[in-house]
């Protein structure tokens, strides 16, 4: 998988991590507003308006599903960066990787997490395990804002990784800033940050084969 994630071209990243979620978005509000099969007539009480949502309510059921898969995409892509370029960086440069695996773990846990809870409000169905009902709300705000600074360190450690990789150096933030912002707004960024890791995965796998050749 990290190697799939690695030799990907932006195009491909961009429609898998964006395409889906937006079409399946398109989706819904041509259910929600588009003509309808038996068109209801909208009373001042504006129950043609909730008729039309109870008819199309079945394909919300389908979007804390869509919204992890997305998720899932989302951080492979970070983790086979982080991950896969390791081998790119000098042995003699110490990266914090577990430091990362463990802080990469938590913001996926925790929305994967919500979005079972809102699949289980959606279809009508108690997900105890999940339910953050009756929790004190400072709980819920500090688990989300923690689980923001996860992402933000995770999107440091892969800029960080990357340049790192292309410098063969030790780098300091002013270094990768731009590589930090640009996975911050990775619609944008997936563009330009893409190129850079499919180069980086080619070289290393030429240096890698040109020392076996040699050998």
């Amino acid at each position: 998988m990290i190697n799939f994630y690695l030799k990907a071209k932006h195009w491909q990243l961009f429609i898998l991590m964006l395409g889906i979620p937006l079409i399946y978005q398109l989706f819904i509000v041509s259910q929600l507003f588009g003509p309808q099969t038996h068109p209801s007539p909208i009373s001042e009480s504006g129950t043609g308006v909730t008729e039309v949502l109870n008819d199309n309510i079945f394909y919300f059921d389908f979007f804390p599903y869509i919204m992890i898969l997305y998720v899932i995409m989302f951080f492979d892509w970070f983790w086979s960066i982080a991950i896969g370029l390791q081998k790119n960086i000098p042995s003699e440069i110490k990266m914090k990787v577990e430091k990362f695996k463990i802080l990469f773990f938590i913001p996926l846990i925790y929305i994967i997490s919500i979005m079972l809870l809102m699949a289980g409000l959606f279809s009508g169905t108690e997900i105890n395990s999940f339910s953050l009902i009756g929790w004190p709300l400072y709980i819920i705000v500090l688990l989300h804002l923690f689980s923001m600074f996860c992402i933000f360190y995770s999107m440091y450690f892969v800029a960080k990784t990357i340049k790192t990789a292309e410098f063969k150096r030790k780098v300091d933030f002013g270094d990768f800033a731009g590589e930090f912002f640009l996975l911050w707004f990775y619609f944008i960024g997936v563009w330009i940050i893409q190129p850079k890791v499919n180069k980086l995965y080619k070289d290393e796998n030429t240096a890698i084969n040109n020392s076996q050749t040699h050998q």
